[in-house]
């Protein structure tokens, strides 16, 4: 069960995701989550503050996720790997799409703020630290993941920008994987 913190952080997470960054403010949130006024002030006593702890609780859900993706086997195949990829891909962009815009006006704030790129900054080595062991099996190294990675957050970005009904990231991602992989053993 989630702590008042986290249902705090949970609504600005929705709230950022759905309404943006100018939308974000204490009292926002206190009605997103039901809470009395004062409620993420008391949490969070700056905005920086509160934006550090979406960084955060971003990052936690998303070790959670990967978590229970962890337990699916490694990929022993490309074919494999580009369908963990396009299921990860067609999630971030439709089922989970508040929380990953929500994550994306996070990399945009964190320029302007130390304390945040830092935190943005660790939860995406996570991810490339994940995505490294799923494609250490064939040969790949670290320049390789962080291409796959950045053009696999480009995918998903756009997606976010201008939605096209018919997402099927598979035929970009299986082109991708294919040619960073091939290039990585060859």
């Amino acid at each position: 069960m989630a702590t008042k913190r986290e249902l705090v952080l949970d609504a600005a997470i929705d709230l950022l995701g759905s309404r943006g960054i100018r939308a974000l403010t204490h009292r926002a949130v206190d009605e997103a989550a039901g809470m009395p006024a004062g409620s993420a002030s008391n949490y969070f006593r700056t905005r920086e503050a509160l934006l550090i702890g979406i960084a955060e609780r971003l990052e936690a859900r998303d070790h959670t996720d990967w978590v229970i993706l962890g337990r699916q086997p490694v990929p022993r195949t490309i074919n494999e790997l580009v369908d963990g990829m396009t299921s990860f891909a067609v999630r971030a962009a439709r089922t989970d799409r508040v929380r990953t815009l929500a994550r994306y006006a996070m990399f945009l704030e964190a320029r302007t703020s130390p304390a945040l790129r830092e935190t943005v900054r660790r939860g995406h080595r996570r991810l490339a630290d994940w995505v490294a062991t799923l494609v250490a099996g064939f040969g790949a190294d670290q320049s390789t993941t962080q291409i796959l990675v950045d053009q696999f957050d480009g995918i998903i970005l756009h997606q976010l920008v201008d939605p096209a009904p018919d997402f099927d990231p598979r035929p970009a991602l299986d082109r991708l994987a294919r040619a960073l992989i091939d290039g990585a053993a060859g």
